[in-house]
Protein backbone atom coordinates (compact mmCIF):
# COMPACT_ATOMS: atom_id res chain seq x y z
CA UNK A 1 0.00 0.00 0.00
CA UNK A 2 1.17 3.21 -1.02
CA UNK A 3 1.93 6.25 1.11
CA UNK A 4 -0.80 8.74 -0.31
CA UNK A 5 -2.94 5.17 0.43
CA UNK A 6 -2.28 4.97 4.38
CA UNK A 7 -3.47 8.32 4.29
CA UNK A 8 -6.80 8.12 3.16
CA UNK A 9 -7.72 5.16 5.44
CA UNK A 10 -9.80 6.19 8.60
CA UNK A 11 -7.48 4.97 10.76
CA UNK A 12 -4.74 7.31 9.61
CA UNK A 13 -6.89 9.90 10.28
CA UNK A 14 -8.42 8.97 13.39
CA UNK A 15 -4.55 8.74 14.63
CA UNK A 16 -3.75 12.25 13.39
CA UNK A 17 -6.19 13.85 15.08
CA UNK A 18 -5.44 13.07 18.22
CA UNK A 19 -1.99 14.20 17.77
CA UNK A 20 -1.75 17.41 19.34
CA UNK A 21 1.03 19.02 17.47
CA UNK A 22 -1.35 18.88 14.32
CA UNK A 23 -4.02 20.80 16.60
CA UNK A 24 -1.34 23.64 16.94
CA UNK A 25 -1.58 24.47 13.30
CA UNK A 26 -4.74 26.42 13.47
CA UNK A 27 -4.17 30.14 12.91
CA UNK A 28 -5.79 30.87 16.15
CA UNK A 29 -3.00 30.29 18.33
CA UNK A 30 -1.12 33.39 16.61
CA UNK A 31 -3.37 35.32 18.62
CA UNK A 32 -2.69 33.50 21.94
CA UNK A 33 0.14 35.42 23.07
CA UNK A 34 -1.80 38.81 22.16
CA UNK A 35 -4.54 38.01 24.16
CA UNK A 36 -2.70 36.88 26.97
CA UNK A 37 -0.47 39.95 27.41
CA UNK A 38 -4.10 41.74 26.75
CA UNK A 39 -5.80 39.94 29.72
CA UNK A 40 -3.02 40.27 32.00
CA UNK A 41 -1.90 43.57 31.60
CA UNK A 42 -5.14 45.58 30.50
CA UNK A 43 -8.05 43.52 32.04
CA UNK A 44 -7.32 42.39 35.17
CA UNK A 45 -6.05 46.08 36.40
CA UNK A 46 -9.10 47.95 35.24
CA UNK A 47 -11.12 45.19 36.68
CA UNK A 48 -9.04 45.13 40.17
CA UNK A 49 -9.70 49.47 39.90
CA UNK A 50 -13.05 49.07 39.70
CA UNK A 51 -13.84 46.78 42.46
CA UNK A 52 -11.21 48.63 44.43
CA UNK A 53 -13.43 51.80 43.93
CA UNK A 54 -15.98 50.57 46.07
CA UNK A 55 -13.59 49.70 48.97
CA UNK A 56 -11.77 51.83 51.41
CA UNK A 57 -7.54 50.45 51.27
CA UNK A 58 -5.01 52.00 52.80
CA UNK A 59 -2.49 49.90 51.45
CA UNK A 60 -1.79 48.19 54.90
CA UNK A 61 -5.08 46.46 56.08
CA UNK A 62 -7.41 44.96 54.00
CA UNK A 63 -9.92 46.52 51.78
CA UNK A 64 -12.95 46.84 53.61
CA UNK A 65 -16.05 47.72 51.17
CA UNK A 66 -17.69 51.02 51.17
CA UNK A 67 -20.35 50.77 48.41
CA UNK A 68 -20.49 54.23 46.44
CA UNK A 69 -19.16 56.35 49.08
CA UNK A 70 -16.12 57.18 47.14
CA UNK A 71 -17.73 58.28 44.02
CA UNK A 72 -20.41 60.31 45.98
CA UNK A 73 -17.21 61.82 47.95
CA UNK A 74 -15.50 62.68 44.83
CA UNK A 75 -18.81 64.80 43.28
CA UNK A 76 -19.70 66.59 46.80
CA UNK A 77 -17.24 66.85 48.97
CA UNK A 78 -13.69 66.49 47.14
CA UNK A 79 -14.12 70.74 46.03
CA UNK A 80 -10.77 70.57 45.06
CA UNK A 81 -11.64 67.60 42.01
CA UNK A 82 -14.81 69.50 41.05
CA UNK A 83 -13.40 73.25 41.06
CA UNK A 84 -9.71 72.63 39.62
CA UNK A 85 -8.75 69.23 39.29
CA UNK A 86 -11.41 68.40 36.51
CA UNK A 87 -11.72 71.76 34.72
CA UNK A 88 -7.87 72.57 34.57
CA UNK A 89 -8.08 68.53 32.74
CA UNK A 90 -10.27 69.40 30.11
CA UNK A 91 -8.82 72.81 29.14
CA UNK A 92 -5.57 71.30 29.12
CA UNK A 93 -6.95 68.26 26.75
CA UNK A 94 -9.19 70.57 24.42
CA UNK A 95 -6.20 72.34 23.64
CA UNK A 96 -3.31 70.32 23.69
CA UNK A 97 -5.64 67.76 22.07
CA UNK A 98 -7.14 69.49 18.85
CA UNK A 99 -4.01 72.01 18.46
CA UNK A 100 -1.41 69.20 18.26
CA UNK A 101 -3.25 66.97 16.67
CA UNK A 102 -4.03 69.88 14.00
CA UNK A 103 0.11 70.63 14.37
CA UNK A 104 1.03 66.99 13.68
CA UNK A 105 -1.39 66.64 10.56
CA UNK A 106 0.19 70.20 9.10
CA UNK A 107 3.79 69.07 9.93
CA UNK A 108 3.25 65.95 8.20
CA UNK A 109 2.01 67.65 5.02
CA UNK A 110 4.94 69.71 4.86
CA UNK A 111 7.47 67.13 5.60
CA UNK A 112 6.22 65.57 2.53
CA UNK A 113 6.57 68.32 0.07
CA UNK A 114 9.94 68.17 0.61
CA UNK A 115 13.11 65.34 -1.03
CA UNK A 116 13.66 62.41 1.08
CA UNK A 117 17.12 63.35 2.87
CA UNK A 118 15.87 66.47 4.57
CA UNK A 119 12.24 64.96 5.45
CA UNK A 120 14.28 62.22 7.06
CA UNK A 121 16.43 64.34 8.99
CA UNK A 122 13.23 67.00 10.18
CA UNK A 123 11.32 64.04 11.19
CA UNK A 124 14.17 62.87 13.17
CA UNK A 125 14.33 66.26 14.71
CA UNK A 126 10.55 66.62 15.45
CA UNK A 127 9.96 63.15 16.85
CA UNK A 128 13.10 62.78 19.01
CA UNK A 129 11.33 65.41 21.74
CA UNK A 130 8.89 62.37 22.29
CA UNK A 131 11.71 59.72 22.99
CA UNK A 132 13.45 62.25 25.62
CA UNK A 133 11.52 61.48 29.59
CA UNK A 134 9.34 63.53 30.43
CA UNK A 135 11.03 64.39 33.87
CA UNK A 136 14.10 65.53 31.54
CA UNK A 137 11.79 67.30 29.52
CA UNK A 138 10.12 69.52 32.19
CA UNK A 139 14.16 69.61 34.16
CA UNK A 140 15.03 71.51 31.12
CA UNK A 141 11.93 73.60 30.94
CA UNK A 142 12.14 74.49 34.48
CA UNK A 143 15.58 76.11 33.77
CA UNK A 144 14.28 77.99 30.95
CA UNK A 145 11.45 79.59 33.10
CA UNK A 146 12.97 79.62 36.64
CA UNK A 147 11.26 82.18 39.08
CA UNK A 148 14.74 83.16 39.89
CA UNK A 149 17.35 84.97 38.23
CA UNK A 150 19.23 81.79 36.91
CA UNK A 151 16.61 81.02 34.83
CA UNK A 152 17.39 81.64 31.14
CA UNK A 153 14.14 83.49 30.33
CA UNK A 154 14.61 85.74 33.15
CA UNK A 155 18.57 86.30 33.17
CA UNK A 156 18.46 87.32 29.13
CA UNK A 157 15.13 89.88 29.91
CA UNK A 158 17.48 91.61 33.03
CA UNK A 159 20.56 91.48 31.33
CA UNK A 160 18.54 93.88 28.81
CA UNK A 161 17.25 96.09 31.26
CA UNK A 162 13.37 94.86 30.22
CA UNK A 163 12.68 93.80 33.40
CA UNK A 164 14.24 94.86 36.81
CA UNK A 165 13.02 91.74 38.53
CA UNK A 166 12.29 87.74 38.05
CA UNK A 167 9.08 87.01 36.49
CA UNK A 168 7.26 84.40 38.31
CA UNK A 169 6.66 81.87 36.20
CA UNK A 170 5.76 78.96 37.17
CA UNK A 171 4.20 80.12 40.42
CA UNK A 172 0.87 81.54 39.41
CA UNK A 173 -1.61 79.24 37.99
CA UNK A 174 -2.76 80.99 34.86
CA UNK A 175 1.58 81.13 33.95
CA UNK A 176 2.11 77.51 35.08
CA UNK A 177 -0.56 75.65 33.01
CA UNK A 178 -0.05 78.13 29.84
CA UNK A 179 3.85 76.82 30.20
CA UNK A 180 2.71 72.79 30.32
CA UNK A 181 0.43 73.65 27.18
CA UNK A 182 3.45 75.20 25.30
CA UNK A 183 5.90 72.10 26.50
CA UNK A 184 3.00 69.09 25.99
CA UNK A 185 2.59 70.88 22.46
CA UNK A 186 6.55 70.65 21.88
CA UNK A 187 6.99 67.05 23.20
CA UNK A 188 3.57 65.49 21.43
CA UNK A 189 4.88 66.05 17.72
CA UNK A 190 6.25 62.64 17.83
CA UNK A 191 3.90 60.10 17.05
CA UNK A 192 1.48 61.55 15.41
CA UNK A 193 3.49 63.31 13.27
CA UNK A 194 5.22 60.03 11.92
CA UNK A 195 1.69 58.44 11.32
CA UNK A 196 0.14 61.35 9.47
CA UNK A 197 3.01 61.44 7.15
CA UNK A 198 3.07 57.86 6.67
CA UNK A 199 -0.60 58.50 5.69
CA UNK A 200 0.45 61.11 3.22
CA UNK A 201 3.48 59.27 1.49
CA UNK A 202 1.18 56.44 0.79
CA UNK A 203 -1.47 58.46 -1.29
CA UNK A 204 -1.38 57.17 -4.41
CA UNK A 205 -0.42 59.96 -6.67
CA UNK A 206 -2.54 59.40 -9.36
CA UNK A 207 -5.46 60.79 -7.43
CA UNK A 208 -3.81 64.40 -7.60
CA UNK A 209 -3.14 64.28 -11.06
CA UNK A 210 -6.83 63.04 -11.69
CA UNK A 211 -8.44 65.53 -9.13
CA UNK A 212 -6.68 68.60 -11.08
CA UNK A 213 -7.97 67.33 -14.14
CA UNK A 214 -11.41 67.18 -12.55
CA UNK A 215 -11.17 70.95 -11.58
CA UNK A 216 -9.31 71.05 -8.76
CA UNK A 217 -7.19 74.54 -8.62
CA UNK A 218 -5.24 75.14 -5.26
CA UNK A 219 -3.51 72.96 -2.10
CA UNK A 220 -6.30 73.63 -0.23
CA UNK A 221 -8.60 71.87 -2.47
CA UNK A 222 -6.27 69.34 -2.58
CA UNK A 223 -5.64 68.59 1.21
CA UNK A 224 -9.70 69.20 1.53
CA UNK A 225 -11.09 66.90 -1.18
CA UNK A 226 -8.06 64.64 -1.46
CA UNK A 227 -5.35 64.28 1.48
CA UNK A 228 -7.58 63.96 3.82
CA UNK A 229 -10.40 61.35 2.70
CA UNK A 230 -7.27 59.38 1.77
CA UNK A 231 -5.74 59.11 5.07
CA UNK A 232 -8.21 58.57 7.40
CA UNK A 233 -7.06 55.57 9.38
CA UNK A 234 -3.81 57.34 9.97
CA UNK A 235 -6.17 60.44 11.38
CA UNK A 236 -8.24 58.18 13.26
CA UNK A 237 -4.68 57.04 14.69
CA UNK A 238 -3.79 60.40 15.66
CA UNK A 239 -7.25 61.62 16.90
CA UNK A 240 -7.28 58.58 19.61
CA UNK A 241 -3.61 58.84 20.86
CA UNK A 242 -4.02 62.54 21.16
CA UNK A 243 -6.70 62.19 23.32
CA UNK A 244 -5.47 59.27 25.55
CA UNK A 245 -1.51 61.05 25.91
CA UNK A 246 -3.46 64.43 26.97
CA UNK A 247 -5.51 63.05 29.51
CA UNK A 248 -3.19 60.74 30.59
CA UNK A 249 -0.53 63.53 31.15
CA UNK A 250 0.28 64.89 34.65
CA UNK A 251 4.34 64.90 35.47
CA UNK A 252 4.57 68.18 34.11
CA UNK A 253 2.70 70.26 35.96
CA UNK A 254 4.61 68.48 39.09
CA UNK A 255 7.79 68.41 37.68
CA UNK A 256 7.78 72.11 36.27
CA UNK A 257 5.83 73.46 39.88
CA UNK A 258 8.20 70.98 42.09
CA UNK A 259 5.19 69.88 44.12
CA UNK A 260 2.06 67.73 44.05
CA UNK A 261 -0.42 69.29 44.14
CA UNK A 262 1.25 72.90 41.97
CA UNK A 263 0.50 75.76 43.62
CA UNK A 264 -2.68 76.71 44.32
CA UNK A 265 -4.10 73.70 42.45
CA UNK A 266 -2.73 75.71 39.10
CA UNK A 267 -1.64 72.82 37.34
CA UNK A 268 -3.48 70.04 38.65
CA UNK A 269 -5.11 67.12 36.56
CA UNK A 270 -6.91 63.95 36.85
CA UNK A 271 -3.52 62.19 36.91
CA UNK A 272 -1.82 64.57 39.27
CA UNK A 273 -5.15 64.00 41.69
CA UNK A 274 -4.62 60.06 41.61
CA UNK A 275 -1.07 59.71 42.70
CA UNK A 276 -2.04 62.60 45.12
CA UNK A 277 -4.69 60.51 47.25
CA UNK A 278 -2.96 56.83 46.17
CA UNK A 279 0.77 57.13 46.67
CA UNK A 280 0.95 59.95 48.99
CA UNK A 281 -1.99 60.01 50.98
CA UNK A 282 -2.38 56.33 50.51
CA UNK A 283 -6.29 56.31 50.16
CA UNK A 284 -5.69 54.03 47.29
CA UNK A 285 -9.42 53.12 47.09
CA UNK A 286 -10.38 56.73 46.51
CA UNK A 287 -7.64 56.89 43.79
CA UNK A 288 -9.13 53.91 41.91
CA UNK A 289 -12.61 55.97 41.89
CA UNK A 290 -10.66 58.84 40.66
CA UNK A 291 -8.72 56.20 38.01
CA UNK A 292 -12.53 54.83 37.22
CA UNK A 293 -13.81 58.11 36.49
CA UNK A 294 -10.50 58.90 34.08
CA UNK A 295 -11.22 55.73 32.35
CA UNK A 296 -14.94 56.63 31.65
CA UNK A 297 -13.84 59.93 30.31
CA UNK A 298 -11.12 59.13 28.00
CA UNK A 299 -13.47 56.25 26.73
CA UNK A 300 -16.59 58.74 25.82
CA UNK A 301 -13.94 61.13 24.40
CA UNK A 302 -12.42 58.30 21.98
CA UNK A 303 -15.70 56.93 21.19
CA UNK A 304 -16.69 60.35 19.43
CA UNK A 305 -13.87 61.10 18.00
CA UNK A 306 -14.37 57.41 16.49
CA UNK A 307 -17.26 58.47 15.27
CA UNK A 308 -17.07 61.59 14.03
CA UNK A 309 -13.67 60.20 12.41
CA UNK A 310 -14.28 56.56 11.18
CA UNK A 311 -14.74 55.66 7.78
CA UNK A 312 -18.62 55.57 7.36
CA UNK A 313 -18.25 53.08 4.14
Amino acid sequence: MEATDIKKTPWYKKVRNLNPISKMNNPAWFLVPYWSLFFLLIVIPVVAAILLSFTYFNAIQSPQYVGITNYVELISIDTVFMQYVLSNTLKFALIIGPVGYFLSFLLAWMLAQIPKLPRTIFAIILYSPSLTMGVAMASMWRIIFSDDASGYINSTLMSLGWILEPIQFLQPPNRLMTIMIVVSLWSSMGVGVLAMLAGVLNIDQTLYEAAYVDGIKNRTQEILYITIPSMKPQLLFGAVMAVTSTFQAGGIGVQLSGSNPPPQYGGQLIVNHIEDFGFIRYMMGYAAAVSVVLLVLVYFISKVTFKLLADKD
